[in-house]
């Protein structure tokens, strides 16, 4: 009996202790959760209003802000610091004004402020079909087509891809970037281009026809065009055969002139003897020499 009344008050232990456990992790999913620590806050230079391209900060363009979270790369912690400067990107209104979007201390603010060092705006002239019928906007990218005569040139006026993806800083008096793509027509368009491109792009202008032709801005692949030209367009795009020049009538061959054999100077001819004849008379004998022809006695 001592020992089966010890067993029943072990199992009612461990019973009662799993339903204890059971209970108490019921208690405490069901207890509501103590309020997490605050985010850590950080204090970073907003925009107190949109900010657009070109406009230089002010005071009273830009606040000190607590901003939840890290501070974000580049961000500006100072006014001071930005009093004075170019916007070179939209900055929206309560968004943390960042170094990317500010041009160079000293640069001051409009199109000057937007050309990174090394670059150079090219002004380009242009008209309704020069420029795409007014969709050659700013922050556009374009590849620039010249027509015109070479020198050396024997098929004619000449269609060349001279610089691709070129992006558009201005059109006309106008920097801003549109989101909708409107078209404005102008008459000039500046392009940003390396020194080198802008010298290409200032003599083509004074020597040749140029045509800007539109192009999608995520299409960056630099296409390899050889170039059409009048002559090429009647003949489905390939160059016409030369003409050769004409052949000479052919000429009968000519006789070599017969050519006689050197004659050797004759031998001189050779002198016979004489012919002697003799008569005798008793005891007398007479010789009489005859010559031969042509010679004496």
């Amino acid at each position: 009996m001592t020992k089966r009344f010890v067993g029943v008050l072990i199992f009612a232990f461990v019973v009662a202790s799993a339903a204890s456990m059971l209970l108490y992790r019921f208690l405490a999913s069901s207890r509501p959760q103590a309020a997490s620590a605050a985010p850590a806050t950080a204090h970073l230079v907003v925009a107190s209003k949109d900010l657009e391209i070109g406009r230089v900060l002010k005071e009273d363009d830009v606040k000190v802000s607590d901003w939840p979270g890290g501070v974000p790369v580049g961000a500006v912690v100072r006014v001071e610091d930005l009093v004075g400067r170019g916007v070179i990107a939209p900055i929206y209104e309560k968004e943390p004004v960042l170094e990317t979007r500010l041009a160079p201390a000293g640069a001051g603010g409009g199109l000057a402020s937007m050309i990174p060092n090394g670059m150079r705006a090219v002004a380009i002239h242009v008209n309704d079909v020069a420029g795409v019928a007014g969709f050659v906007t700013p922050g556009t990218r374009v590849d620039v087509l010249i027509s015109g005569t070479p020198g050396n040139s024997t098929v004619g006026t000449m269609t060349k891809t001279m610089l691709q993806y070129m992006e558009v800083l201005s059109a006309g008096q106008d920097y801003k970037k549109d989101a909708e793509g409107k078209p404005v027509l102008v008459q000039v368009v500046n392009l940003l281009a390396t020194p080198e491109q802008a010298e290409m792009l200032s003599l083509a202008a004074a020597q040749t026809s140029i045509q800007l032709v539109l192009r999608n801005k995520l299409d960056k692949e630099i296409a390899k065009t050889p170039g059409t030209a009048v002559a090429m367009l009647f003949q489905g795009g390939k160059l016409p055969a030369a003409p050769q020049p004409a052949s000479a009538p052919a000429q009968a061959p000519r006789r070599r002139a017969a050519v006689e054999p050197v004659r050797s100077a004759d031998p001189p001819p050779k002198s016979e003897p004489p012919f002697v004849m003799q008569i005798i008379n008793g005891t007398k004998k007479t010789d009489i020499t005859f010559q031969n022809a042509g010679e004496g006695k």
